[in-house]
């Protein structure tokens, strides 16, 4: 669901910026007042695999399209929803420089869409109280489905206000809708095998359902690792070459990819050209390759990993002393 540029007016663009920026900032700011000391590394980590799972599309039977992992839910649900946010920036933030996915003006628009809606919508209202009553299956899969299907809708309706791209707002969501809810439940699917392998494995990091602390230890850290360089250095090799859901909307919609003409399009889209060494999840100027993937998932997520990790580090020696 990560939106490009055309799709978006520089006041619409401008503006989801500026929400988005306030709600990293403010997340910022509660986290360095009160960071666990075991929540930077595991900020990285989960930023890892996240960006890696994203780069696994699989196929919607029966559609053409695909989908992917969004990643917000269980992020929000391990991390607590300002830790959250700030990693799910940083993936965004990763992914449009350096591998050209997702425009730069759409980037907040973007990190509201897959960052702020998930950690501050549908898990603090749908999959926390579900999770609380004992209901986890229901609220892992209808907490992901919340997710997407917000996610989708603030697509339209940002692409409807923008109103460059020549895509109706009803025939759009028509399509927006029932393929994202297709890709959330497959989310859902996936979060909850993740999270129930925690729960057996490691429930120390389920304290709750608030913010795991150093009592996670280094195991959990190595698995998240491991599964990370796994899915983005092999996994990735499987990933369906169709139209992922937004893409495949919008085709279904208007039938080519709008293309904006404004002059900050055209800047921000050569700056992003030259910004990319790996557009499209490979070497630039190279052909498709197995090995050029997984080093593209390799480069990414050890670049999340480090941008996280060193923004939690940053955090925690910002907030008071203890």
């Amino acid at each position: 669901m990560h939106m490009a540029d055309a799709l978006l007016s520089p006041a619409v663009g401008g503006t989801l910026w500026a929400a988005s920026a306030a709600v990293v900032a403010r997340s910022s700011r509660r986290l360095s007042g009160g960071m666990e000391e075991g929540l930077a590394p595991l900020m990285g980590m989960t930023g890892a695999f996240v960006f890696a799972a994203q780069m696994v599309n699989f196929a919607i039977p029966g559609t053409g399209s695909s989908g992917h992992l969004g990643g917000g839910l269980l992020l929000a649900l391990l991390l607590g929803p300002q830790a959250a946010v700030v990693v799910m920036t940083s993936i965004l933030v990763i992914q449009a420089l350096l591998f050209a996915d997702g425009g730069l003006l759409a980037l907040g628009a973007n990190v509201w869409n897959l960052g702020v809606l998930p950690a501050f919508v549908a898990a603090p209202l749908v999959a926390r109280p579900l999770l609380a009553r004992g209901r986890e299956a229901l609220g892992l899969v209808l907490g992901a489905v919340v997710a997407l299907q917000l996610g989708a809708l603030a697509v339209v309706a940002e692409t409807a206000t923008s109103g460059i791209a020549a895509l109706p707002p009803g025939p759009f969501l028509g399509a927006m809708l029932p393929i994202h809810l297709a890709i959330g439940i497959v989310e859902g699917l996936v979060t909850l095998a993740v999270w129930r392998v925690l729960r057996d494995r490691r429930p120390e990091v389920l304290p709750a359902f608030v913010p795991p602390t150093a009592r996670s230890g280094g195991s959990i850290l190595a698995g998240l690792l491991a599964a990370a360089v796994l899915t983005g250095g092999v996994l990735s090799w499987l990933a369906s070459e169709r139209p992922d859901g937004l893409e495949w909307s919008v085709a279904r919609v208007a039938g080519a990819e709008p293309a904006a003409e404004e002059r900050l399009h055209g800047l921000l889209r050569r700056a992003q050209e030259k910004l990319a060494a790996f557009p499209g999840y490979a070497p630039r100027e190279a052909a498709p390759s197995r090995a050029g993937t997984s080093a593209a998932g390799l480069l990414g997520a050890a670049a999340t990993l480090g941008f996280v990790a060193g923004a939690g580090l940053l955090l925690r020696r910002l907030g008071p002393r203890r």
